[in-house]
């Protein structure tokens, strides 16, 4: 069975999917099998998508428009593609860059297969310039790694504010410009330090 999914960025009606509508109607598939999003390609939450993947079943093709209606990026692109292979699903992009992949045919296999090692690559780059640049931040004596989003000045006051009886947590948060998780993740409602507050405490003193 084939199923289509079309995509636009935009939700306020601004742009339709009429001209995927008709490519993949035209491609033989069916108004019923058909999902559709409006949604940034960058976002997760994409739900019909996400219903057009479970729905899939060995042996049915997955039909798009043109690649970038599908992928938020390569490497998103090739998970989507690796998971429906191993599950018996096809993929086959009409038009665009990408329009020569049908992972039901021998040769769209290879296109694929030459995007799949593109983006292996990527992450191999990607891997090989952030182990870098740690050993060269260890070099000049800074330990690498994401900065603390607490300092020890915000724990100090998260534990003063937090040990007070009438502390409006929401004002605290804005005033600290962290979120609630973060502000309970080092310190505790009655202002006591917890182990990542006690991390950032002792950061200091290295």
């Amino acid at each position: 069975m084939l199923v289509g999914y079309v995509r636009v960025s935009k939700a306020d009606g601004s742009q339709t999917t009429d001209l995927q509508r008709d490519a993949l109607s035209a491609a033989g598939i069916d108004d019923a099998q058909l999902y559709e999003d409006r949604a940034s390609g960058k976002k997760d939450d994409r739900p019909q998508l996400i219903a057009c993947l479970k729905a899939l079943r060995s042996g049915d093709t997955l039909v798009v428009w043109k690649l970038d209606r599908l992928g938020r990026d390569l490497r998103h692109l090739v998970n989507i593609v690796h998971d429906l292979t191993d599950r018996g699903v096809g993929l086959k992009v009409l038009t665009g860059q990408g329009a020569a992949i049908d992972t039901t045919t021998a040769s769209g296999k290879l296109v694929f297969g030459i995007f799949a090692a593109l983006a292996e690559f990527e992450r191999e780059l990607i891997s090989e310039r952030t182990k870098a640049g740690l050993e060269s931040a260890r070099a000049r004596g800074r330990n690498g790694g994401r900065p603390y989003k607490m300092t020890p000045a915000k724990v100090r006051l998260a534990m003063a504010s937090m040990g007070q009886p009438g502390t409006n947590v929401g004002a605290l948060c804005q005033e600290l410009d962290i979120s609630r998780q973060t502000l309970y993740r080092h310190v505790s409602p009655t202002g006591e330090l917890r182990d990542a507050g006690r991390d950032v405490m002792s950061a200091i003193k290295r």
